[in-house]
């Protein structure tokens, strides 16, 4: 559904003064690299201090640089103009980048499924194409046979996507029919997209979605879907904040500037720009990287590997007579093998459905 959307007046007023208030904050801060001074303030502390600036601060202040400071020709047009971007690049927070050229496009990340402990669905989205929502619906179906009364939706492993359109897909298998899941708010065409789920869920019982920093552009979306559905945890890290829809700008050099020109817009009604989705159940995990490494090695070993603690050797009377101590030995083999990779948060997830199962039967 198309809708004219607000008027964005707010946002370009914002925009004129920040390009002043970036050249104050940049200036500041190369005056005290080119004199090999100890800055007075944090760049932190610079930015909330020329953010409490009012206009005619501002105004001042440049005047003041302009007609004082002991290097004139740092304060050219030329200079101004490449500090205000600068400065926009930093305080937008993602919402422009600038690119050396064209990328490359990165392989698709895979879907994958299992079940754990015989009653919880997982399932991994990988990228976000019209195949990964086939491999989802027939991961569904598996469940379904299997009796599954759980389901883990690992928002995790996707890459950066605005496929919108395709993330509505995935988020109509959980969410309830007739509920709005996000608005798409495109500044620059006037007019909000509004998806809806037209369809009822392919599963409704109790769902939790795994998020981190890498949940980014169109899973952001589908957690924030994922959020306000009743019987849903999201559990993990902030997501990226980057659930925006970017287009491209060739520059004359070849170089790219890619610009945010539309944002998602929760059931909420709060932008998932630039803030990102916060989980309901926030989990301390392993870097980035081990979490990627286990994700691969998940494809041929599954994840069951990673939640649950393989029983452990204990020392007995035959370990005595021999002269060993196996649970020595074990934790020796944990410190240098991959067998130490463990992923806190789907444990944290598999715990939380347990607890719940249990419970309930009480």
């Amino acid at each position: 559904m198309i809708l004219p959307c607000r008027p964005a007046a707010n946002k370009l007023d914002g925009l004129k003064r920040s390009r002043t208030a970036v050249l104050i904050a940049l200036t500041c801060s190369a005056c005290s690299v080119c004199f090999g001074q100890s800055p007075t303030a944090s760049p932190n502390e610079t930015h909330t201090l020329v953010n409490t600036l009012a206009p005619s601060e501002i105004d001042q202040a440049v005047r003041a640089l302009k007609s004082n400071f002991v290097q004139p020709d740092a304060l050219k047009d030329e200079e101004i103009s490449r500090a205000t971007l600068e400065g926009l690049l930093q305080r937008l927070r993602g919402g422009v980048l600038l690119l050396p050229g064209k990328e490359s496009v990165p392989a698709p990340a895979p879907f994958y499924s299992d079940v754990l402990a015989n009653h919880i669905g997982y399932a991994r989205a990988g990228s976000f194409t019209n195949e990964r929502v086939a491999e989802l619906d027939k991961a569904l179906a598996n469940f379904a046979t299997r009796r599954v009364d759980a389901v883990v939706l690992d928002l995790r492993a996707s890459t950066v996507s605005s496929e919108f359109e395709i993330a509505a897909e995935m988020a109509k298998r959980f969410v309830p029919k007739g509920k709005t899941m996000w608005t798409l708010h495109d500044t620059a065409a006037h007019q909000d997209q509004v998806f809806t789920n037209d369809r009822d869920p392919a599963f409704s019982g109790t769902t939790i979605a795994l998020i981190d920093a890498d949940t980014s552009g169109a899973a952001e979306a589908v957690a924030a879907a994922m959020k306000a559905k009743p019987q849903t945890l999201l559990i993990g890290q902030p997501s990226a904040g980057r659930a925006v829809r970017y287009s491209d700008f060739p520059l004359a050099s070849g170089k790219i500037l890619r610009v945010a020109v539309a944002e998602v817009i929760g059931p909420d009604g709060k932008s998932i720009f630039p803030g990102g989705v916060k989980p309901d159940l926030v989990v301390e995990q392993i870097s980035l990287a081990q979490k990627r490494q286990i994700f691969a090695q998940s494809m041929q070993r599954g994840m069951a590997p990673f939640v649950f603690e393989p029983e452990r050797p204990h020392f007995n009377e035959a370990a005595l007579i021999a002269g060993t101590n196996p649970e020595l030995e074990n934790r020796q083999q944990r410190r240098t093998s991959e067998e130490n990779l463990h992923d806190p948060v789907l444990q944290h997830a598999v715990d939380v459905i347990t607890s719940l199962a249990v419970f309930r039967e009480r």
